[in-house]
């Protein structure tokens, strides 16, 4: 009897613990001004997927890299996640300064996206902000997860701060343990 118990103890504990950590491998995407304030209060790094409805590598990109657990869990420890739509319409305040939709036919870029990308708007594109909103870098294009993973690492930690991508990308070794093909 004592051990069918300890079986369904065990049972228990092992579907509760698969079960948080499936919870843990979905990105808790937030608009750019939840970020914003959450930096005030909580200061991460930002993350922002800046997307469009209509692009292909990107719907690729949330179905294998996002959905990915290291990288999900990744996202949700270490940054403020955000989903931007490049092309969406709601106004957005950035250091005092508003950015609207261009508004000049169906697939009208968004100021923000425009500053964001520095003009160059390619889908999918990354943007990394510091814990103060300021712009790090932004990536374009499709990432795997094994080209992502170290990208973040880079960020997160600020190594970018002291040494090459380079020295970086050839010295790390990540939860997926694959070898990192360039970006």
């Amino acid at each position: 009897m004592k051990s069918k118990i300890g079986l369904l103890i065990a049972g228990i504990s092992l579907i509760s613990s698969y079960t948080t950590h499936a919870q843990n491998d979905k990105v808790n995407w937030i608009e750019i001004d939840k970020a914003f304030e959450a930096n005030a209060k909580t200061p991460r790094k930002i993350f922002i997927d800046v997307y469009t409805d209509w692009c292909g590598w990107c719907k690729k990109m949330d179905e294998n890299t996002f959905s990915n657990p290291v990288i999900a869990t990744y996202l949700a420890t270490k940054f403020h996640a955000v989903k931007f739509n490049a092309e969406g319409t709601k106004e957005i305040i950035y250091k005092g300064k508003v950015y609207k939709s261009t508004g000049r036919g169906p697939r009208s870029p968004h100021e923000f996206a425009i500053a964001l990308l520095q003009g160059r708007l390619s889908y999918p594109s990354i943007v990394f902000m510091d814990e103060n909103n300021n712009l790090i870098t932004y990536i374009s294009g499709y990432l795997t997860p094994d080209q992502l993973e170290p990208i973040m690492a880079y960020i997160e930690s600020e190594a970018y701060k002291t040494q090459s991508w380079e020295n970086f990308r050839a010295n790390f070794t990540g939860k997926l343990n694959s070898k990192v093909t360039q970006p």
